[in-house]
């Protein structure tokens, strides 16, 4: 049956570019007009939508691999909802699809930019975490990226992380004998270990990263999953075995710096102990995902994979789920309920 769609719904918008840490005043929550869809398009009611760092980069001006937001229009992101009306024979309403169009209630969304999703398989949420591209993000970033093998010790910065939290299960589950995640509090390194089956790990703010890792990993990581650059890179350098790996995915250490990092000081390091170092984008491996559903989408239905969530209800609240995930505050992924 056809519903009755809004003519107008709420949207967040950039209201200004931020110099260094964003504030609220850098987003509008504005009363927007609510499109219709043309042929090839589809309308959707948004329900969950996801606040993820490489966000903060798209708030600069600039030229990098994604277009920056725009001042002055709504912001975007990975969005899950329902199909309201659609212009596009492939799509029916009342479907669910993941779409990039979040930070609004309703998004008129390009079909080809849809992928229809189904709550039996999952619920909803996960298809913005473990089932999505923050999912595909630690399996290409370890298994590809890093090359990983079962004799392989890892560390993960960021391991409390959406991404990162996934990583070092799944090093698990392909048989790391060891795995070390670096997090931001007691309860989050206590979350690593007896929740998620890490071996070892530590809090970065207790002291020295360097330290911390060479007492954790007395014989050396071979693989480094780089969620957040800075001192935890230079740690990671001087612990990696010769012939190591380093995952780039991720600098969060510096997203909000207004000067250039003081580290790693190390560099070299890569010449002499032979490493390969690599940063990636995981859009570049969506032909991954078919291998990467069934084995992941295996792990979860037989509980071997867990993920957690931390969730901030109504769009109006998405600018603070958006801060408190730069400063750490969620475990696991960080979603709002719209």
């Amino acid at each position: 049956m056809q519903q009755t769609l809004p003519n107008t719904a709420f949207e967040v918008r950039l209201a200004s570019r931020p110099q260094g840490w964003p504030t609220p005043e850098n987003f509008d929550y504005v009363e927007a007009p609510v499109g219709r869809p043309g042929p090839g398009q589809l309308l959707v009611r948004n329900e969950v939508m996801s606040v993820d760092p490489y966000m903060r980069g798209r708030m600069n001006a600039g030229k990098s691999y994604v277009p920056p937001f725009e001042v002055g229009k709504a912001l975007e992101g990975a969005a899950v909802g329902e199909v309201v009306a659609s212009g596009s024979e492939n799509f029916e309403v009342g479907q669910k699809v993941v779409h990039p169009l979040g930070w609004r209630e309703y998004a008129l969304v390009d079909a080809d930019k849809a992928r229809a999703v189904s709550p039996d398989l999952a619920p909803l949420p996960a298809y913005l975490g473990v089932l999505g591209m923050i999912g595909l993000t630690a399996y290409v970033g370890l298994f590809d990226i890093a090359a990983f093998t079962p004799r392989d010790t890892v560390f993960v910065s960021g391991a409390a992380g959406a991404v990162g939290s996934l990583v070092g299960q799944m090093a698990k589950l392909r048989g790391a004998p060891r795995v070390i995640g670096s997090a931001g509090s007691a309860e989050k390194v206590r979350y690593l270990v007896e929740d998620l089956g890490f071996d070892a790990a530590f809090n970065y703010k207790d002291g020295p990263v360097m330290e911390q890792l060479k007492a954790a990993a007395p014989d050396g990581i071979d693989v480094y999953f780089d969620n957040v650059g800075g001192d935890h890179l230079e740690a990671a350098i001087e612990v990696l075995n010769n012939n190591g790996r380093i995952a780039g995915c991720g600098a969060i250490a510096q997203y909000n710096a207004s000067e250039p990092p003081a580290a790693p000081r190390n560099l070299f390091q890569v010449v002499t102990k032979r490493l390969g170092m690599k940063g990636f984008i995981v859009s570049d491996s969506m032909h991954r995902m078919p291998d990467f559903l069934h084995e992941v989408g295996t792990w979860l239905r037989d509980g071997r994979l867990r993920e957690s969530q931390t969730v901030v209800d109504g769009l109006r609240h998405a600018p603070d789920a958006f801060l408190g995930m730069l400063k750490g505050e969620n475990i696991g992924k960080m979603l709002v309920t719209i």
